[in-house]
């Protein structure tokens, strides 16, 4: 089995249709979309994009989607910054019932059997939080509770919109970057797992336009 894994796309469709141009390219057998397909500019279009994908694919709920739907439902949490609050309630007005429905069915984590890497877990942040920050930098030792007993060999994450492979304890930690709203290089972030796994970009040209959505949307 090959699987893709999408993560932080925040309403970039350019973005994403080039991304999904080299999964279909890569020929997967299954997408797993990380979290974050909100908030962002066409963040209706992109889950419309994705939810008509020919190839089966997976969601997991990031803290982005988490924050909308509670924003949908008029509860506006103190963990977003007063300057993002707008376009949180902004994002939450496009959300159709549908999609509201669909978001809040997304489970927190999901766990694949991939040939040549065994059981993965894909998390939004980390396996207890869908907001802890860390880093390749980041010291072990603060990461360790995070990812002890968690009976799987590799972990996907995103959150931070950076990609990085580390090992933490004796868990592989691959953070797939974010298609939408990528923080360093221009570009949109993906990865291809299976049987290995290959951290990649898609189209740089068009992903500039991913670096131009810094200035609309906001990572919560």
């Amino acid at each position: 089995m090959r699987v893709a894994a999408l993560y932080d796309i925040h309403g970039n469709l350019p973005a994403l249709e080039a991304v999904l141009e080299a999964v279909r390219l890569a020929a997967v057998d299954l997408v797993v979309v990380g979290g974050d397909v909100f908030p962002g500019p066409l963040s209706g279009d992109a889950l419309a994009c994705l939810l008509e994908l020919d190839t089966p694919a997976r969601f997991i709920q990031g803290n982005g989607d988490r924050e909308v739907l509670a924003f949908r439902d008029g509860e506006e949490s103190d963990s977003i910054p007063e300057p993002y609050r707008e376009t949180m309630r902004w994002a939450a007005q496009q959300l159709d019932p549908e999609h509201q429905r669909v978001i809040a069915s997304w489970p927190k984590a999901v766990r694949v059997e991939i040939h040549g890497l065994g059981e993965v877990l894909f998390c939004h942040a980390t396996p207890r939080s869908d907001t802890e920050v860390f880093t390749r930098l980041t010291p072990e030792a603060r990461l360790l509770a995070a990812f002890e007993g968690l009976n799987a060999p590799l972990a996907i994450c995103g959150h931070t919109h950076m990609q990085f492979d580390r090992t933490v304890g004796h868990v592989r930690v691959v953070n797939a970057g974010s298609v939408g709203m990528p923080f360093g290089e221009p570009g949109a972030y993906w990865a291809l797992l299976g049987p290995d796994v290959q951290p990649l970009v898609a189209l740089a040209a068009i992903s500039r336009g991913a670096s131009r959505m810094n200035e609309t949307c906001s990572d919560v």
